[in-house]
């Protein structure tokens, strides 16, 4: 079933070397799943803290309490799509690499479902990317200095 002459160990490292583009995409993919979980730790805190000052409050600052947690909840939302969707294509990157080994050891044609797989990871990274730039955009957007604050002027 494997190759037992002496060039195997010529092709697995041959295999190695087509398998090293996709493990450093994996790489890539871990540091942004990093920055991902940050940011989503990040608005829990938040979350956590405000939900005592909300209990707390009344009228109006009780309604910007609960707009905050809206858009908090709405930023949460975002970012788990964007590290579902980074998983997916970190899975579908491996699969390809095991698939990359499998082919080559076992001498099957697997070049179409190698290429398709690859693709999706592709789809799937770019889909988490849009996801996590439309979060940085809602978060961006709710951090708003409220005007009452801007126009403060020192007691004197």
């Amino acid at each position: 079933m494997f190759p037992t002459s002496p060039t195997s160990v010529i092709t697995v490292a041959q295999i190695i070397q087509l398998a090293v583009a996709p493990v450093f995409l994996l790489a890539g993919i871990g540091a942004f799943l990093n920055v991902c979980a940050g940011r989503l730790s990040r608005i829990v805190d938040r979350a956590r803290q405000i939900e005592p000052l909300l209990l707390a409050s009344r009228g109006s600052e009780h309604d910007r309490w609960l707009g905050e947690l809206h858009v908090l909840d709405r930023r949460m939302v975002l970012v788990s799509r964007a590290i579902f969707l980074t998983v997916l294509a970190a899975v579908l990157i491996c699969t390809v690499v095991v698939l990359l080994f499998a082919a080559s050891l076992l001498n099957a044609h697997f070049g179409t479902a190698i290429s398709v797989l690859f693709m999706a990871s592709m789809i799937a990274i770019g889909l988490g990317f849009a996801v996590f730039l439309l979060e940085t955009r809602v978060g961006s957007r709710a951090v708003r200095i409220r005007s009452e604050l801007l126009e403060h002027a020192p007691e004197e």
